[in-house]
């Protein structure tokens, strides 16, 4: 384990690290890549609900509405939005993960977060990851831009990452790492940036992309094998769609171009040395 989660010094036994691991549908949701990222490894470590989050105090249901479903019996449901936590512990790992899957809510902000924090402490959690994912001027044909940011000291450092740099409009999660900053928990923002000619949902590549930077950040190797072969049908139906406009294959060579030109050193630096590490961790496993 990294710096994040080090090794017990001599004579000392193994203690459990809890991290809270959340997403949000909505702005902060690009392509639906960071939600369906927690799905994704909350179905993988088999959680379990351990609480959730009033919606009738945070969500404008004219806005966010409920949906109409119907359950195996044939039995007809309404699904509410709202946030729900679950638990898993982490295979042959010393980690509990604690998932928060929600909807961005629409208002009272300040005391949504706090009792998202309040849950945290609760569970004993030890440090946050929270993913997003947003559109941005990045081609579906190249590796997924994922950025790591934290102001934290001690993960920057752990981690080898900076704090954020961004102005402008935040969604829930900017407001929640804030305030789990200011209450003293270390916390880590993934972001995924998503093409926005492709934006819509699913969005595998993505997702994808997010997973391996979570599974570096917490050093526990992912089954992705079927994920992948998702990423890969979806990028060859974006070249077919790219192919048959002229305008839009144009407008990705010039992004192609772009990325290749700005980012020439990094075939030769650390996201080889992270690929080579995450190779030989599967091949010990097996």
């Amino acid at each position: 384990m990294h710096l994040l989660f080090p090794q017990p010094k001599a004579g000392e036994a193994q203690r459990r690290y809890t991290v809270m691991l959340a997403a949000f549908e909505g702005w902060n949701d690009a392509g639906e890549a960071a939600t369906d990222a927690v799905k994704y490894l909350s179905r993988l470590w088999e959680s379990h609900k351990v609480a959730t989050v009033d919606p009738d105090l945070y969500y404008d249901f004219q806005f966010t509405r409920p949906v109409v479903h119907r359950t195996g019996s044939g039995e007809r449901r309404i699904k509410w939005p709202t946030t729900k936590l679950t638990r898993s512990s982490v295979p042959d790992a010393p980690l509990d993960i604690i998932f928060v899957h929600g909807v961005e809510p629409s208002y009272r902000w300040r005391a949504y977060t706090a009792e998202l924090l309040a849950h945290a402490e609760e569970l004993g959690v030890d440090c946050i990851i929270l993913v997003g994912a947003l559109l941005a001027d990045v081609p579906h044909s190249r590796p997924i831009p994922v950025t790591v940011t934290s102001d934290d000291d001690d993960v920057r450092r752990a981690l080898n990452t900076e704090t954020s740099q961004y102005e402008g409009p935040t969604g829930i999660v900017g407001v929640l790492a804030d305030v789990a900053s200011l209450a003293g928990i270390p916390t880590m923002s993934v972001w995924a940036a998503v093409p926005h000619y492709v934006g819509q949902s699913p969005s595998p590549k993505a997702e994808l992309a997010l997973l391996h930077r979570i599974e570096d950040i917490l050093q526990v190797p992912l089954e992705v094998a079927v994920l992948s072969e998702e990423a890969e049908a979806w990028e060859r139906g974006v070249d077919e769609l790219a192919t048959e406009d002229p305008e839009v294959a144009a407008y990705v060579r010039q992004l192609e171009e772009a990325k290749d030109t700005a980012e020439l050193p990094e075939a030769t630096g650390e996201s080889i040395a992270r690929e080579f590490e995450r190779y030989l961790k599967k091949r010990r496993k097996e």
